[in-house]
């Protein structure tokens, strides 16, 4: 089968799948954590790759910017591909001056200001949990490969903060809320993978820490991050 933005065939997408942004960071992980790899998706230079790690079948399959880009991927992969789980692995700003660059963030749940909810299925929600049991199997990973993980809860928002002018009038708009990191597509994804009886969780790599001017590097953002992907990986084994 395939759908308006998918050209895969179902037996050709694995039930779990890794979900970057990027699809240079997607070919990143088939080119360097892969076996046995096939391109299965080029529409719209969305490429998708689904191969094997440590015998297990995996496709990773890149989300695009935003939530409109991840809800169309996630919704279609979750409907009509069967997939049972997507962990994405992506990258954060955060203004909490104790982080640092590449510090990997493992998300509970996520509030945003969207209408995704409103538009998508009439839900009047602002804050998306993550999957319990994914995220216990990611802290296992995690555990196993002495990296540690900073835990909490993130906002998904739809503007890119290193671009404000008032951070502080930015964050007026949530009061009292803790978080320990910002980003752009993952209330969208918990939201659906509740809605559609699936599951979902997001691992991020801090890129940005407002307030100590500290920025990774567009390649840093590409190939930097094997901590993220080794966690991410290994927890579907």
């Amino acid at each position: 089968m395939s759908t308006a933005h998918i050209e895969a065939k179902e037996s050709d997408i694995a039930k779990t799948i890794l979900m970057p942004g990027d699809p240079l960071r997607a070919k990143y992980i088939a080119d360097n954590f892969l076996s046995d790899v096939k391109i299965v998706n080029t529409v719209r230079n969305m490429y998708a790759y689904t191969g094997y790690y440590s015998n297990k079948k995996v496709t990773v399959f890149p989300s695009g910017m935003g939530i409109p880009s991840i809800g169309i991927y996630a919704y279609e992969l979750y409907k009509f591909y069967n997939v049972e789980e997507i962990i994405r692995i992506g990258t954060c700003g955060t203004n909490k001056q104790d982080s640092n660059l590449l510090d990997v963030v493992l998300a509970t749940s996520s509030y945003s200001l969207s209408n995704y909810p409103k538009l998508f299925g009439n839900d009047d929600i602002n804050e998306a949990l993550a999957s319990e049991e994914l995220n216990d199997r990611i802290l296992s990973s995690a555990k196993e490969n002495n990296i540690e993980l900073v835990t909490g809860k993130i906002i998904t928002s739809d503007v890119f903060d290193p671009y404000l002018d008032d951070f502080n009038r930015y964050m007026s708009n949530y009061p009292n809320y803790e978080f320990v990191a910002m980003e752009m597509e993952s209330f969208c994804l918990f939201y659906l993978a509740k809605k559609l009886q699936k599951k979902a969780a997001c691992l991020l790599s801090i890129v940005d820490v407002i307030g100590k001017n500290l920025s990774a590097t567009s390649e840093d953002r590409e190939k930097s991050l094997k901590n993220m992907i080794k966690v991410a990986l290994d927890s579907i084994l």
